[in-house]
């Protein structure tokens, strides 16, 4: 998007004009996080979690960098690789568990991303295509955790790649031909490591690339806001740079203290004790269970347990499994609501917090043994997500009656804070 009324960038050093004539990163940069790129004034915490993704992406990469340099892909030494890892190499037990946390946290922050998402409405017209690409980072992202989860060759490593990749037999006719062509055998072994072990060193740096194409998307219709209002002139605006660089400052800071919490007092909290112990393929785990982050879809995929129209359960729990990320890939046409933000939207925002509620749900049950009432409870909490995008989003879009929304984004930050423009006196500090 062209704001006519942003700061054009102007080198004022020689060497700093001659580059820009050349090779203009430094314009890039500016208009991309400086003074060049206007945001909506009123963005809260919510927006920092766009950065922070992208500082845990940072942190994953630079430890698998390293951490590669010390693992072995191959399924009779993987498991004492990781030991080696963690007891001889210097520094070798902070890379491991910052690689795994940060994975953890990583997914928390997309999670964030998302709901403030779904809340606000940043999915409509016209940023259909910064949801599309976010959403194709989040499908990377599960497909790169699922192969590194893989790689210590534990308890729960082995099985969980048994019965993840074994999902793709349910599939008709060429079900068992691609379960084979996925492990390069017949059951996970030395094939198989290897595959998952390339696939998830190389798969950070295609996320990173569609991160660049999202940013890009992200920069032609300009940032979303709470009040989903568009931006009408300069007075609804502020520079990226000093005012949202030093938010997100603030939240980065926050965020690795959470993290440095999670390293240094409880780096096992979130993983699985049977992963300490070296993969048996003649002993399978009482309870298979993925990581925590997966445990909502998991869940879903465990809501099937009877064959329907001749349709096998396994099948169905397969479709449904991945249809519940595909169904929010259509959510731009699903929701015609012309009203984009949630806080304008009162019964929008009831039955938000009913599926925050009910993915929580599906979460907690993902991560419980496969019986009762857990099962019972993760097909009536299946049944509602796939409604409240497929029911009751489509039916709000025409019946629901919205609050007037704000002329501008200046209105309601002055209705906000009682007629006083809450910038006025840091511009004029920073104009000082």
């Amino acid at each position: 998007m062209s704001f006519p009324w942003a700061e054009q960038y102007t080198p004022k050093n020689a060497f700093m004009r001659y580059m820009d004539e050349r090779l203009p990163l430094p314009r890039l940069v500016y208009n991309a996080v400086g003074a060049g790129y206007p945001v909506p004034r009123n963005l809260n915490y919510f927006w920092n979690f766009g950065v922070l993704a992208g500082a845990a992406l940072a942190i994953q990469i630079v430890t698998g960098i390293v951490l590669a340099m010390h693992y072995a892909a191959n399924a009779g030494v993987a498991f004492d690789s990781v030991e080696h890892i963690m007891r001889d190499v210097n520094g070798g037990w902070f890379l491991r568990y910052a690689h795994a946390n940060g994975a953890s946290m990583f997914f928390i922050v997309v999670y964030l991303h998302i709901f403030r998402g779904l809340y606000y409405g940043s999915y409509k017209a016209p940023r259909e295509m910064v949801w599309l690409l976010g959403l194709v980072i989040f499908l990377l992202m599960m497909a790169t955790a699922f192969m590194g989860y893989v790689l210590p060759w534990g308890q729960m490593s082995f099985w969980g790649a048994q019965v993840i990749t074994g999902l793709f037999s349910a599939i008709p006719l060429v079900g068992d031909v691609i379960h084979t062509w996925l492990l390069g055998g017949f059951a996970p072994d030395n094939a198989a490591l290897n595959r998952f072990f390339s696939l998830h060193y190389l798969l950070p740096f295609v996320i990173a690339a569609v991160i660049i194409l999202h940013i890009w998307a992200l920069h032609i219709p300009g940032s979303s806001n709470p009040t989903g209002v568009d931006v009408k002139g300069p007075q609804d605006t502020v520079p990226f740079h000093p005012y949202y660089t030093a938010k997100d400052g603030f939240g980065l800071g926050v965020f690795l203290l959470l993290f440095a919490g999670l390293l240094f007092f409880a780096p096992n909290y979130l993983g699985h004790a049977d992963n300490y112990i070296p993969a048996n393929p003649l002993s399978t785990p009482a309870h298979i269970v993925p990581e925590w982050y997966f445990w909502p879809f998991y869940a879903i995929l465990r809501a099937f347990t009877v064959d329907i129209f001749f349709i096998p359960a396994k099948l169905l729990g397969v479709i449904a499994m991945f249809g519940s990320i595909l169904l929010l890939f259509f959510l731009p046409w699903l929701d015609k609501s012309p009203v984009r933000s949630g806080n304008y939207r009162p019964k929008f925002k009831m039955f938000f917090w009913i599926l925050v509620v009910d993915v929580l749900v599906l979460g907690y049950c993902g991560g419980a043994p496969a019986e009762e009432p857990y099962v019972m409870i993760s097909q009536f909490a299946a049944a509602y997500y796939f409604a409240h995008f497929l029911i009751i989003l489509p039916l709000l879009s025409s019946f629901e009656r919205t609050l007037p929304l704000p002329n501008s984004i200046t209105e309601a930050v002055l209705a906000k804070h009682g007629g006083v423009d809450p910038s006025a006196d840091t511009q004029t500090a920073t104009a000082e």
